[in-house]
């Protein structure tokens, strides 16, 4: 698989692991999400509003293109937010679980 971002320099930092989608992803300690999501591939998510994927745009947070979610349903900037190991990260919106009514 191709990656869109390939690192060229900073090797030397700590290695740590985040689990992506269920797969593990290696990461270095102070690389970000989309750092983390885009060297080990193409696309950062999929699109809420369709099947289209999805890599971020402007990178400094200001697009709200880079939202990715954590199992447990809180949605995170890929752009600004650090890689820490164990994350366990989603690239599709989690379905919301709204209250039943009896």
């Amino acid at each position: 698989m191709s990656r869109r971002f390939v690192r060229l320099g900073e090797t030397d930092r700590p290695p740590l692991t985040l689990h992506v989608d269920g797969r593990p992803v290696e990461a270095l300690v102070g690389d970000t999400l989309m750092v983390a999501l885009l060297a080990h591939g193409r696309t950062l998510r999929q699109s809420e509003f369709g099947p289209e994927a999805r890599a971020g745009f402007c990178l400094m947070g200001a697009c709200q293109d880079c939202w990715v979610w954590t199992e447990t349903g809180d949605r995170l900037r890929a752009c600004s937010t650090l890689a820490a190991s164990g994350q366990r990260i989603v690239t599709s919106q989690p379905e919301a679980s709204w209250p039943t009514h009896a």
